[in-house]
């Protein structure tokens, strides 16, 4: 946990609570925290939940791994502690967008369940894990970016995967075989589920 460094600040209490802001939207605030191996879908996944509660008219944001380090983690890199705050970045916007009544879907590796487990500690109530469950050779084998062959050449160092952890979540809300079914399949399951919590 990071330490508070400021002194002489005060936490203000907003008049406009965050019961009003989703009875202005008309669903709950929420957080869905796709995690998994690049390439498993979590980007593709997010952005399409995202299109489809956008056209059931829920307000809707995406937090993408790396257009998050384009700005406001473009200091940090992928060392271990480094991955440990650009994760607690995310979670306290995660947060806020949650408080604001919007449904934010963040995609990122997050390998590690001691981050998401503090992500998850900001906001119980509302954040939704995501396990996008595809398997490392199915993932290889997409290698969109390809950073596998880089990282299989020696190119890149502490790879997830291949030289660096991921550890599975052990209890997700959902799990989804995005290495095995089509995206479409993916995309209603997210939606059931989110429709089963009442966050829609």
């Amino acid at each position: 946990m990071t330490t508070q460094k400021a002194t002489n600040i005060t936490w203000h209490e907003h008049v406009v609570k965050r019961e009003d802001l989703e009875k202005l939207h008309g669903h709950k605030g929420a957080t869905i925290w796709f995690t998994g191996l690049s390439g498993s879908g979590k980007s593709t996944l997010a952005n399409a939940v995202a299109s489809k509660l956008h056209e059931m008219k829920v307000s809707t944001f995406v937090l993408d791994g790396d257009n998050i380090r384009h700005g406001l983690n473009k200091d940090l890199g992928f060392s271990a502690q480094e991955r440990v705050e650009n994760i607690r970045r995310i979670g306290e916007v995660a947060k806020l967008f949650s408080t604001a009544g919007v449904v934010n879907l963040t995609a990122f590796i997050s390998p590690y369940k001691s981050d998401r487990n503090l992500a998850r500690s900001l906001q119980a109530d509302s954040f939704i894990e995501v396990y996008c469950e595809a398997d490392l050779a199915v993932c290889e084998e997409r290698d969109p970016k390809g950073m596998y062959k880089k990282a299989r050449a020696g190119q890149i160092k502490n790879f997830t995967g291949i030289d660096d952890p991921y550890e599975v979540p052990e209890s997700p809300e959902l799990r989804v075989p995005t290495g095995s079914k089509p995206i479409d399949a993916c995309v209603e399951q997210v939606i059931a589920y989110l429709k089963t919590r009442k966050v829609i």
